[in-house]
């Protein structure tokens, strides 16, 4: 049985389809209200309209029901909600399952990636036995049927083929990769990136220009990878130039849609009042910020999305100023020379 934690656009794309496709699965929904909500409609009016949900699909509200017979738990909850999720499933989660983390995001204050969240309050066994699930998976897409791929990380590889082989659905095409750390680390910082190209759509620059803001972008997130030790092939994977084109290029992306609003002219807090979705570049590009200072990596990008989303800069403005910087070598700090 794989029991999916999370009924927003993802964890309802996920449990739909893998239900579709023949495994037993279960919903866990937030509250009975909530599950009897779905049942009634057969549909998730929130955060997937118009996709029905399988008759088969199991929607409950019981953990202790969801999690019985789960040998694979798929946790799909924003980041920022992820410990306080483990700690209330705790004593429901069978030792012996697999845990895939399907949030692409950095804990706040600590900075955490979601598989250390899953460490700290879990445990060292359950580490052992975590991914993470990323990659250009735009949750409408995937809905309906349109093909995709996605990488599955671990570091233990058998895991990872665990899961490959679990996914393994009609148009969703499954790699593997033992980079645990660096599949995190790009799924989480292509929204700080995504949120920039918005801006950059709001503000009418151009193909030319967003071109330009997504390569810099992804020179960026390597840097951090290399500083933390990640494997820099995997940023030319899919969790890395895959995510990061389908994130920034897509009307369906929820950071790219606060980028571009930022751009118009907005403020963030109006942006996100009017949003029923959570848009994870928001407190990563905060989190990422942090954790750059303390590695001493230069992340310019990453300043300046911060002075716009937590400081008031003028968008407009901190694009001119990333323009004026000091001339570089384009590897710099990717390649040692």
């Amino acid at each position: 049985m794989i029991t999916v934690v999370g009924t927003g656009s993802w964890g309802t794309t996920l449990a739909v389809v893998l239900a579709r496709s023949g495994h037993e699965t279960v919903l866990l929904a937030r509250s009975q209200a909530e599950a009897a909500e779905l049942r009634a409609r057969a549909e998730n009016r929130r955060f997937l309209p118009g996709i029905p949900l399988p008759p088969q699909l199991l929607l409950t509200a019981s953990a202790e029901e969801a999690m019985g017979r789960a040998r694979m738990v798929l946790l799909v909850v924003p980041a920022q909600k992820m410990r306080a999720q483990l700690a209330a499933l705790r004593q429901h989660l069978p030792p012996e399952a697999v845990y895939v983390s399907c949030a692409k995001g950095l804990e706040l204050p600590s900075g955490r990636r979601m598989s250390e969240v899953i460490r700290e309050e879990l445990g060292q066994a359950a580490a052992s036995q975590t991914a993470a699930l990323s990659g250009p998976n735009l949750a409408a897409e995937v809905a309906r049927g349109l093909p995709t791929a996605t990488v599955v990380a671990a570091p233990d590889e058998q895991v990872a083929r665990f899961v490959q082989q679990n996914l393994a659905i009609p148009r969703l095409r499954v790699y593997t990769n033992t980079d645990l750390l660096g599949v995190e680390l790009a799924g989480a910082l292509k929204n700080i990136i995504a949120v920039g190209a918005g801006i950059c759509d709001g503000l009418g620059f151009g193909d030319n220009a967003k071109a330009a803001f997504l390569t810099r972008g992804l020179a960026e997130i390597a840097r951090l990878g290399l500083a933390l030790g990640a494997n820099p092939l995997t940023f030319a994977g899919l969790a890395g130039v895959g995510d990061l084109m389908a994130t920034c290029a897509s009307r369906l992306s929820r950071n790219r849609y606060v980028g571009e609003e930022l751009g118009k002219g907005r403020s963030l807090a109006e942006i996100q009042a009017e949003m029923t979705m959570v848009a994870e570049g928001v407190p990563t590009t905060a989190a990422a910020k942090q954790l750059a200072e303390s590695l001493r990596v230069e992340m310019p990008i990453t300043e300046k999305m911060f002075a716009v989303l937590f400081a008031g800069a003028s968008p407009r403005e901190a694009v001119g100023e990333l323009m004026m910087r000091d001339r570089k070598d384009e590897l710099d700090g990717i390649i040692r020379r």
